[in-house]
Formats: structure tokens, C-alpha cells, sequence
């Protein structure tokens, strides 16, 4: 008599420690919900997990709380991540999401940045008129961006800058409100949210972006080998290779929050393509340069914030403190 040959059983998907939902923190906003939302389904399909495997834990971050002041004045971008920090090294949180463009560039040594998704569009959106040229002679801005405020003051030297802080409905709000005539909003959060109506998306190459926008990154501690397997399924290598020489750059610059910085990274092949450009608060000065090298390289990044701050002038130098 034949003896059936014994199928294998399937192998078992890997879960979490104990058996029990990893804790992904992230901010309470809608943005940071709906980029958490994003990141559990993504980690459960690769993984073969139901969604109840993965725990979203709402945090209420500083940023959030505080909106009257602009964050240059207040703590930085830290306002955005310190909660998350702590939570994940009290062990109350397994991973954290952020958006990238918000996580400050030097980061505590006991956290990694585990996995990045892949890049939404980097580009920014007018909100309230159809080109900067055609925004109204002596129109106010509501920005609370140095970025932004320093590169439509060097495009537009007669508008003037309102701040304007919150999440995007605030803003919109705000912009309702008669506060400003135009804002600038980022074109991939507005897709997160379904916004996909609103303003007119400026072309990348004319207006550049704010380093790593349009990027969803994932922390999680350092030691923690389980939880970095984990979300190596979900990392974009391209997306985290330009994020990564994205934020090189900024360290090489010693750029803080109020280092007005816009940067544009393409991918060539196996290389990546970096132009930057720095200004200074009022937008009267400017300096670009361009580097291309093979996507890893980190040193190439270095050398470029080096080569941007010897070609600035003073008025520019002054904002940045150097690598």
C-alpha cells in the first residue's frame, strides 16, 4: 500500500511577544492617525496579521497642545516626538509613528529609525491662489514654516507673513477666517486625508521641499531585535535611502527650526540626485548646489552641506552652525 505523502504544514506567521497587539504610538491628530492607520495595515499584510494584532496608542504632543507661538520659539521639532521618546523608553509603546519632516535630526542613541514608508508627494499646495504670481500684491501669507516664509518673501518681496499654526483643518479654518489671503499646505497630507480638492500643488522643481516631506517613519528602541525584524518587511529601501540623505544633509548644515531649508531628492539608476537650497529668514538671500552619488553614500551629503555653507554668504551661514 502507498503511503500519502505528508504535506508539510504551512509555516507559522510570525506574532508578537506574548502573543499580545504590538503598541504603536503616534499623535492624536488626524494626519498622525491616519498615518498610523497606514502603518498597521501595512505591517499586518506583510505580516499575515489580523489588525487587531497591532494597538494604536494616541499620544497628545506638545506641538499639538501648544499653537499660539511658532515651534522655533518653543522647542523645536522635539515638541513633536518627546512624548513618543519617552513612551517608547518606558516600554509603553513597542513603536512609534512620525511624519519624517517633524522628527528632529539628531536623535536619542537608544532609538532607531526602523522602517520608512514609501514617499507620498513632496510637493506643497497653494491654498488661495493659482500660482505665486498671481497672489495679490501686498496679500498676507499665513506660514509658521521658515522654509516656506523665506522662499515666497524671495519670490514675492512684497507679501507679508502671518504666522499660522495647527493641523490642516485649523489652518483651513483660519484661512476661511479672513486670518491670511493664502497658506501652503503639504500635497501628501492633504491626500492622507482625503483633501485632494483643495489648492493648486506648485511644481517640486520651482518650489522645493522641506527635507523628508511626503515620508512616514517608524521608530522603535534600538535593543529591540523582535520589533526591527518586524518592520524590515515594511521598509521602502528607495524612500529611506533619500530620507536618510536627506537628513545627513541637514546635519552636515546644523540647520535648526529656524534654518529655512528646501531640498529635492530624485532617484537616477542606483543614484540619487540632492539639490538643495538655503536662504535666509527674509528671503533675500540664496544659495543652491546640487550633488548626485549612489544611494547609501554618506558621506556625499556631508560634503554638499560643506560646499553650501562655504558658497553662502553671511546673511545665510549665520542660521546654520555646520556639521
Amino acid at each position: 500500500m502507498n503511503t500519502p505523502a505528508h504535506t508539510p504544514d504551512p509555516a507559522p506567521q510570525p506574532v508578537p511577544a506574548a502573543n499580545r497587539p504590538l503598541r504603536l504610538g503616534t499623535r492624536r491628530s488626524p494626519l498622525a492617525m491616519a498615518q498610523a492607520e497606514e502603518t498597521r495595515a501595512r505591517l499586518c499584510a506583510a505580516q499575515g496579521w489580523p489588525e487587531s494584532m497591532v494597538e494604536l496608542c494616541p499620544q497628545i504632543a506638545s506641538g499639538d497642545r501648544i499653537q499660539d507661538r511658532p515651534l522655533a520659539e518653543i522647542g523645536g521639532k522635539a515638541l513633536w516626538t518627546k512624548e513618543l521618546d519617552a513612551a517608547l523608553i518606558a516600554g509603553d509603546i513597542d513603536f512609534a509613528v512620525h511624519s519624517m519632516k517633524d522628527v528632529e535630526t539628531i536623535r536619542p542613541a537608544e532609538i532607531a529609525i526602523a522602517a520608512v514608508l514609501p514617499r507620498a508627494d513632496v510637493r506643497d499646495v497653494l491654498v488661495g491662489a493659482a500660482t505665486i504670481a498671481a497672489i495679490p500684491q501686498g496679500a498676507r501669507v499665513g506660514t509658521s514654516a521658515p522654509r516656506r516664509a523665506a522662499q515666497m518673501l524671495h519670490a514675492r518681496p512684497d507679501i507679508a507673513i502671518v504666522p499660522f499654526r495647527g493641523n490642516v483643518a485649523t489652518r483651513l479654518a483660519k484661512l476661511q477666517a479672513g486670518e491670511a489671503d493664502v497658506t501652503l499646505l503639504a500635497a501628501a497630507g492633504l491626500q492622507r486625508l482625503g483633501e485632494t480638492g483643495v489648492g493648486h500643488v506648485l511644481p517640486a522643481e520651482d518650489w522645493l521641499p522641506a527635507p523628508a516631506q511626503g515620508a512616514i517613519g517608524i521608530e522603535c528602541l534600538a535593543a529591540r531585535d523582535d520589533v526591527r525584524a518586524l518592520l524590515a518587511s515594511i521598509d521602502h529601501a528607495p524612500t529611506h535611502a533619500a530620507i536618510r540623505a536627506e537628513r545627513a544633509l541637514l546635519a552636515g548644515l546644523g540647520g535648526t527650526c529656524h534654518s529655512p531649508i528646501a531640498v529635492l531628492t530624485t532617484a537616477d539608476g542606483n543614484d540619487l540626485v540632492l539639490r538643495a537650497a538655503l536662504y535666509s529668514p527674509d528671503g533675500g538671500l540664496r544659495t543652491e548646489a546640487t550633488a548626485r552619488f549612489a544611494a547609501g553614500d554618506d558621506a556625499a551629503p556631508l560634503a554638499l552641506a560643506a560646499q553650501l555653507l562655504a558658497e553662502a554668504p553671511e546673511g545665510i551661514a549665520a542660521y546654520f552652525h555646520g556639521g
